[in-house]
C-alpha cells in the first residue's frame, strides 16, 4: 500500500510541485490538499492519511494549532512541518505540538519524498546536527536562559537516563554507542525502552523530554 499523504500549505506552487513529483512515485500518493490548518484537520478526519506535510505559517489556523489538533487523536497520522528554519522560531512549538520532525522548504523534492517515507515508517526526521541547533536556539531564549536543574524522571534506570541525555544532545545511535562503549543493538534496545517508559511518540519527543527535565544544558 502506498503512503497516503495530505499536503497543507497556503502556497499552491509548493503543493503543485510536490504533487507533480509524487505522481511518478509508486509508493507515495497525495490524497488531499489544504490551504490552511483548519482544512488540514478536516481532511485528516475525512481521509485518514499516513502522513501530513504541514506548513507552519498559514492564514486562519496555523500549522502548529492544526498539528496539535491532529496528533491528539488515537491513531493519528505522523506530521512533518514545513519551515524555512533559518528565520522561523516556531519549529520547537511545532514539535511540542506533536510533529515528528520537519522539512526545510528549499530541500530537493526527492529528499522530501524520502523524508515522507521515513516518517511514515515511524521514525523521527530531525538529523542530529539540526537537533543540536534546535535545542540551542530554544535554550538561549530569554525566558529559559538559565540552565535548569535536572529533574528526576520516574521509572527509568541510571543507564537509561544517560542514554536519554545523549539523545537530547542530538547524538545518533552510533555516537551514543561509541560514547558509552556499548553496541548499536544495545542502544536501540535502550531507545525502545525509553519510548515505552516515557510514553514518547518518537525520538524527537525524547529530545524534548530530555531538555524539559534539564538533562540538556544550553551550549555556550
Amino acid at each position: 500500500m502506498p503512503v497516503r499523504v495530505v499536503l497543507a500549505d497556503d502556497q499552491p506552487l509548493i503543493r503543485a510541485g510536490l504533487v507533480m513529483v509524487i505522481t511518478d512515485v509508486p509508493d507515495v500518493e497525495v490524497v488531499g490538499e489544504a490551504g490552511n490548518g483548519a482544512e488540514a484537520v478536516q481532511l485528516v478526519r475525512d481521509l485518514h492519511p499516513d502522513v501530513v506535510v504541514m506548513d507552519i505559517r498559514m492564514p486562519g489556523m496555523d500549522g502548529i494549532e492544526a498539528t496539535r489538533m491532529i496528533t491528539k487523536d488515537v491513531g493519528a497520522p505522523h506530521v512533518v512541518v514545513l519551515t524555512t528554519f533559518d528565520d522561523d522560531d516556531n519549529v520547537y512549538n511545532a514539535l511540542r505540538a506533536g510533529a515528528s520532525g520537519f522539512l526545510v522548504k528549499d530541500m530537493a523534492l526527492d529528499d522530501i519524498i524520502a523524508a515522507v517515507r521515513v516518517v511514515a515508517a515511524g521514525d523521527a526526521l530531525i538529523a542530529p546536527k539540526v537537533t543540536r541547533r534546535l535545542i540551542e536556539e530554544f535554550a538561549h531564549r530569554p525566558q529559559r536562559a538559565a540552565a535548569l536543574p535536572p529533574k528526576e524522571i520516574q521509572g527509568i534506570t541510571g543507564r537509561e537516563r544517560e542514554v536519554l541525555t545523549l539523545i537530547g544532545r542530538g547524538m545518533s545511535n552510533a555516537e551514543i554507542a561509541e560514547a558509552m562503549f556499548i553496541s548499536g543493538a544495545t542502544v536501540k534496545a535502550y531507545v525502545t525502552r525509553l519510548l515505552a517508559k516515557l510514553d514518547a511518540r518518537d525520538r524527537v519527543h525524547l529530545v524534548i523530554i530530555a531538555y524539559e527535565h534539564g538533562l540538556v544544558a544550553p551550549a555556550g
